[in-house]
């Protein structure tokens, strides 16, 4: 797959409002399986616009944040505490500047990388007994998540050929990690259930790279006029809640 620096341009104004938040108890959880301590330095690694650099900031000594979209760096910038950094570039720019790092995090941007290569230059950089975490984030088949499937149903009409890193030979995380220097994982979940807005189903969708405005054009108006009327039944019918499970995938030198 090829690097595209700018796929989230467009995406960047409505990630922090239609993503998930990692929860509070998430990061906790996170920070006491790693043993990050307040000296320590944490690199999150495609951060987009800093929601893990920003909430990993009150436990370690410095964060770095890289990114390869300037609009994505530019909302991270705001309200930053001060030892967090902000820097444009990629999993091919990791310089020897980062090494020592005890923690490695990612949020839903490891599948853009080349994973294998990625991980090579990691373990460079992670300092002895430090970490990497790959946090994500999912909806259980609960009747509260009822509305993901007529959601999803109309991004697959928009999308076309859906996840462009997914090819026929594609490895999930964890059979990449295990053939790594990184190879033993342990998973962490905390399951929530939270309010859903009608315009977080919007936002949600045009913060993704297959269904934003970059990708579609002026369809996403035509796909936004759709989610809203969807919005509008789910909340006449009850459905004005999520259950979230935002969960990080550690994984450690063996």
């Amino acid at each position: 797959m090829p690097f595209e620096p700018r796929r989230f341009r467009t995406a960047a104004a409505h990630y922090l409002d239609g993503r998930p938040a990692y929860a509070e108890r998430l990061i906790q959880l996170v920070v006491r399986h790693c043993g990050l301590r307040p000296e320590h330095r944490v690199l999150d690694l495609g951060c987009g616009p800093g929601q893990l650099a920003k909430a990993f900031a009150p436990f370690a000594a410095t964060v770095t944040g890289i990114d390869p979209e300037a609009e994505m760096l530019r909302l991270a910038r705001q309200d930053a505490p001060a030892n967090v950094t902000f820097i444009e570039g990629s999993s091919y720019h990791l310089g020897d500047d980062l090494a020592g790092v005890r923690l490695v995090t990612m949020g839903r941007s490891f599948h853009w990388m080349d994973r294998v290569a990625t991980l090579r230059r990691l373990d460079r950089l992670v300092a002895p007994g430090g970490s990497i975490a790959l946090c994500h984030d999912h909806h259980p088949d609960v009747p509260e998540n009822a509305w993901q499937k007529p959601f999803r149903e109309v991004l697959k009409r928009y999308a076309g050929g859906g996840a462009p890193w997914r090819g026929p030979d594609w490895l999930p995380h964890i059979s990449i990690l295990l053939n790594s220097a990184f190879c033993e994982i342990d998973e962490i979940s905390v399951i929530e259930i939270r309010p859903l807005n009608p315009e977080t189903l919007v936002d949600r969708a045009l913060s993704m790279s297959t269904t934003g405005r970059e990708k579609l054009g002026e369809r996403a108006d035509q796909m936004e006029a759709e989610l809203m009327q969807l919005a509008t039944v789910l909340t006449k019918s009850g459905q004005t809640t999520e259950v979230v499970a935002t969960q990080a995938l550690i994984a450690r030198r063996a």
